[in-house]
C-alpha cells in the first residue's frame, strides 16, 4: 500500500485537520506529519489500527549558551482553560489531542477489553465491600470509618464514650460526591467540645480544598466556607477559633496562615504568616498534649517552627529556632509536660533526639536524648505518659522501639518475617500503655494490633480480610542485596507464588520511586495476586535516592548523583535475571511521579533490558518545569534536583532529562499515564513525552498513553473506580508477557521443526 493511501486526513468541526499514520519510521513520513491540527476521529471500520500524530510548533529555549527545541510546547493549559465551559480554539486542540490518544489506546487494545474486565471483577472481588475500619477513641468518642456493599466512597462516624453507644453519622462521602466525577475529602477536625467539625472536600483533583463545617449537634452545615486551602483546620482551645493553610493559586505553594473566627465570612480571616521564601512550604497543626499550635515553614532539607499556646489564638507566635539553610538543619517538635522534644539533624545525618524546657528553645539548650546511629535512621516519635515510642530504621526494615521514661529496660516489638513493614497508626491518647501499630509484608494483608507496652503482648483488632480463596503460605517473600556497579548494595524486596521457579522462565516486574527521601517499604496489594497468580514475580527495588538505609542513602540519590538512582534500578533488573528471578526477554519494569522520571531514565539508557514499561503521572521534562517556576511545586524542589539556572545543574540535569534525551532508536513497549488536573505532574509532560517518543522511535513496539479526563495525580477518587486503571495496567503487561511466551514457543516448535 502507498503512503499516501496510508494517512488520513479528517474534517474536523473546523477547518483544520488532523493526521493519522500507520506505524512506520520518521524518516519514511512526509513532512505533512507536522500540519497543525485539531480534532481526531478513527474510522471504526479501518482495517488498520491508526497512530496519532501530534503537530509541531517550534519553541526554542535557551540557557548558559545551550539552545533546546521544544515542538510540543503548545500542549500546556492553563486551569482556567481547562475548566472552560466554552473551550477557546487551542484548549480544544490539546483536549481533542488527549481524547485521541485515548482513542488509539482503546482501539489497539480492543482486544483486551473482556480480559480487562475480567481483571478488574478479580481485583474489586478481593475487596471486602462491607467493611469496618477499627476504631479509635479522641476526646470521649470512637470514630469509625465504614464502607457499604457497592459503594465507592466511606461513612464517617462515630459513638460516645462506648462501641455499644448509638451511632451518629458524620459524613457519608457517598452522598457528598454523588455530583461530581471526582471527590476527596480531607482532613477532619473536631473541636475541643466536640460540637463542631470541620472538613474539606476537593472537587477537582488538585489538591486544593474547601473547608466547610458541620455543626454536630444539630446536623446543620454552617455558613462558614474557606476556600483555596490544604484541606485541614486546626482548632484553638476557645471552641470558635481555627486556622488553617492556603495555597497560592497558581503555583499550588502552601504559602500563607490565617485565623478564623466561627461564623465570620472568609475574606475578614487573619493572616497570621505568610512564608515569603518561594522554596518554602507552611502548614500549621495542634501539638499531640493539645497545649500548643504549631506552624512548620519546611523545604527539602531545612524547618522551622514557630508556636503559640492553644488557649490564647490571638496571641503573638514565637519563632522555635530559626531555620538554618546553610547548615541544612531540619528538626521536627513534640510536646510533653514541661518539656520539648526535638527530631534533629543537626551533626546527625540519621537524625538523634534532643529535649529543652519550655522557655528555653534556642539549640544551645538542648540535651541529649537519644544520641546519632549511622547504622540506625530515626523516622519518628510517639510520645505517651509512660513511654517514649521510636520509629526507625534498621537495615532498611522499620522497627518499633519502645522506651519506658522510668529508665526501665526497652525492647523492639518482634514480628517473625524477616521483610516487613511496622508502623504506629492512630495514637492520639496520651495517658495509655496501649500502642496501635500495624504490619503488613508482601505476602501477609495489612494487619492492625494493639500493642501493651508494659506486657510486651499483642491484640489482634483486624486482619485486612482478602475475599476468595487466599493463602500466604501459597507465596514466598525474600529480601536480597544486590551489588550495584559502585559496588554499593542495594536491598530488593520480592514476592511470588511458591509454584514458580527461580529458573531463568518467569516473568519479573521490577518496582522502584528513588526520589525524596521517600522509602518503598514491602507491604501488601491485594490487586498485585492478579499478578502473582499468573506466574509474576514482583520486585521493589530499594534504590539510592529513598531513605531506606538513611540518610546517605538520599544524598547518594539525588541532585548531582541522580544517576546513581537509574543504574541502581538497572543493575537490579540484570541481576534478578541473572539469579533466575526473571526470564531474559520477560523483565517488566513499574514506577510513577518521580518513579515515572526513573522509566523515561532507564528507556533511554538500556532500552533493550525492558520488555515493557508502564511510567504512571511521570515527571519527564525535568528541564523545562524546574525552570518555570510558575507551574506548581517547582521551586521548593531545587534541593531535590538542583535549580537549572545553574550550569552545573543545567548540565547535569539536561544529560538525563527523559524529554531531552529521546533519541533515535527502539523503545521497549510502554504504556504511559496522566491525568488532566494533576497537580503534582503536570498532564503535558507524559502527553509530549509520548509525542516526541512518537517522532523518533523506530521499530513496531506499541507506545500508549492514557489521559484520565476527570482525576488527577492520584487516578480515580472511588475506592472501585481507580481500580480500573489497575487493571488497564495489568492487562497490558500480561499480554506482552502472553505475547513473549507464545513467540519463544513458536521459535522452539519451528526450530526443533
Amino acid at each position: 500500500m502507498k503512503l499516501s493511501n496510508l494517512i488520513l486526513l479528517l474534517l474536523c468541526s473546523g477547518s483544520i485537520f488532523f493526521i493519522y499514520s500507520c506505524s512506520v519510521s520518521k524518516d519514511t513520513l512526509s513532512s505533512a506529519e507536522t500540519t497543525i491540527t485539531e480534532k481526531a476521529n478513527i474510522v471504526e471500520d479501518m482495517p488498520i489500527k491508526l497512530t496519532p500524530v501530534a503537530p509541531q510548533e517550534a519553541k526554542t529555549m535557551e540557557i548558559h549558551g545551550d539552545t533546546r527545541t521544544d515542538n510540543y510546547y503548545w500542549m500546556r493549559l492553563t486551569d482556567d482553560q481547562k475548566n472552560a465551559e466554552v473551550p477557546d480554539a487551542h484548549t480544544s486542540k490539546v483536549l481533542n489531542y488527549l481524547n485521541a490518544e485515548n482513542d488509539y489506546r482503546e482501539k489497539s487494545l480492543s482486544h483486551l477489553d473482556d480480559f480487562e474486565d475480567k481483571l478488574y471483577n478479580e481485583i474489586v472481588g478481593r475487596i471486602k465491600q462491607t467493611d469496618l475500619s477499627v476504631p479509635y477513641k479522641y476526646n470521649g468518642y470512637y470514630y469509625l470509618t465504614k464502607f457499604e456493599e457497592g459503594k465507592e466512597y466511606p461513612v464517617y462516624s462515630r459513638k460516645k464514650g462506648s462501641l455499644n453507644a448509638a451511632e451518629e453519622l458524620l459524613l457519608d462521602v457517598n452522598e457528598l460526591a454523588a455530583p461530581y466525577e471526582y471527590f476527596a475529602v480531607g482532613g477532619q477536625a473536631f473541636s475541643p467540645n466536640n460540637k463542631m467539625m470541620a472538613y474539606g472536600e476537593d472537587t477537582l483533583s488538585r489538591r486544593i480544598y474547601t473547608v466547610r463545617f458541620k455543626n454536630l449537634e444539630t446536623g446543620e452545615m454552617m455558613s462558614d466556607v474557606l476556600e483555596g486551602t490544604t484541606g485541614g483546620a486546626t482548632w484553638a482551645n476557645d471552641n470558635e477559633t481555627l486556622f488553617y493553610t492556603k495555597k497560592d493559586p497558581v503555583t499550588l505553594r502552601s504559602d500563607k496562615i490565617y485565623r478564623h473566627k466561627l461564623g465570620t465570612d472568609q475574606k475578614d480571616d487573619v493572616l497570621i504568616y505568610s512564608e515569603d521564601d518561594d522554596t518554602f512550604y507552611t502548614a500549621v497543626y495542634k501539638s499531640k498534649s493539645e497545649d500548643y499550635i504549631l506552624i512548620v515553614s519546611g523545604h527539602t532539607l531545612t524547618t522551622e517552627f514557630q508556636y503559640l499556646k492553644a488557649d490564647d489564638p490571638e496571641g503573638e507566635f514565637k519563632t522555635f529556632e530559626a531555620r538554618d539553610i546553610e547548615n541544612e538543619h531540619e528538626y521536627y517538635l513534640s510536646h510533653y509536660e514541661d518539656h520539648w522534644y526535638i527530631r534533629s539533624n543537626h551533626d546527625a545525618p540519621n537524625f538523634k533526639l534532643m529535649k529543652t524546657k519550655l522557655a528555653d528553645t534556642a539549640k544551645e539548650n538542648w540535651e541529649e536524648v537519644i544520641a546519632h546511629r549511622p547504622e540506625v535512621f530515626l523516622q519518628s516519635i510517639d510520645i505517651f505518659k509512660d513511654y517514649l515510642v521510636l520509629s526507625e530504621r534498621v537495615k532498611g526494615i522499620r522497627e518499633i522501639r519502645v522506651r519506658p521514661w522510668d529508665g526501665s529496660e526497652e525492647h523492639y516489638i518482634q514480628f517473625e518475617e524477616a521483610a516487613h513493614t511496622s508502623y504506629t497508626t492512630t495514637n492520639i491518647e496520651f495517658d495509655t500503655d496501649i500502642l496501635r501499630i500495624g504490619y503488613q509484608s508482601m505476602k501477609t494483608p495489612s494487619t492492625v494490633y494493639d500493642y501493651h507496652m508494659g506486657s510486651k503482648t499483642k491484640t489482634l483488632l483486624k486482619q485486612s480480610e482478602v475475599v476468595g480463596e487466599f493463602n500466604p503460605d501459597d507465596y514466598v517473600s525474600e529480601r536480597i542485596n544486590i551489588k550495584a556497579r559502585d559496588g554499593i548494595e542495594v536491598p530488593v524486596s520480592i514476592v511470588y507464588h511458591k509454584s514458580v521457579k527461580k529458573d531463568g522462565t518467569a516473568p519479573c516486574l521490577l518496582y522502584a520511586y528513588g526520589s525524596y527521601g521517600s522509602s518503598m517499604d514491602p507491604t501488601f496489594r491485594s490487586s498485585r495476586l492478579s499478578l502473582l497468580d499468573r506466574g509474576f514475580v514482583y520486585a521493589i527495588a530499594h534504590i539510592r535516592g529513598g531513605q531506606e538505609l538513611g540518610k546517605q542513602w538520599y544524598d547518594n540519590g539525588k541532585l548531582l548523583n541522580k544517576k546513581n538512582t537509574f543504574t541502581d534500578f538497572i543493575d537490579c533488573g540484570k541481576a534478578l535475571i541473572q539469579q533466575g528471578y526473571s526470564a531474559d526477554n520477560q523483565l517488566y519494569a513499574l514506577g510513577g511521579s518521580a518513579g515515572g522520571l526513573l522509566m523515561g531514565a532507564i528507556v533511554n539508557m538500556e532500552p533493550e533490558l525492558w520488555a515493557g514499561v508502564i511510567a504512571a503521572v511521570p515527571f519527564v521534562d525535568v528541564i523545562t518545569t524546574m525552570l518555570d517556576e510558575s507551574i506548581p511545586l517547582t521551586t521548593f524542589e531545587f534541593d531535590e534536583w538542583g535549580n537549572p539556572k545553574k550550569k552545573e545543574y543545567y548540565d547535569y540535569m539536561l544529560s538525563y532529562s527523559p524529554y531531552d534525551n529521546v533519541k533515535r532508536m527502539s523503545y521497549p513497549p510502554m504504556l504511559v499515564t496522566t491525568g488532566l488536573f494533576d497537580s503534582q505532574v503536570q498532564y503535558w509532560e507524559p502527553a509530549k513525552w509520548v509525542a516526541k517518543l512518537r517522532e523518533y522511535k523506530t521499530g513496531d513496539n506499541p507506545l500508549y498513553l492514557y489521559c484520565n479526563m476527570d482525576s488527577g495525580h492520584g487516578g480515580a477518587s472511588g475506592r472501585f473506580q481507580r481500580q480500573k486503571e489497575t487493571a488497564k495496567e495489568y492487562a497490558f503487561l500480561l499480554d506482552l508477557a502472553k505475547r513473549t511466551d507464545d513467540q519463544a514457543k513458536s521459535s522452539e516448535t519451528g526450530s526443533e521443526e
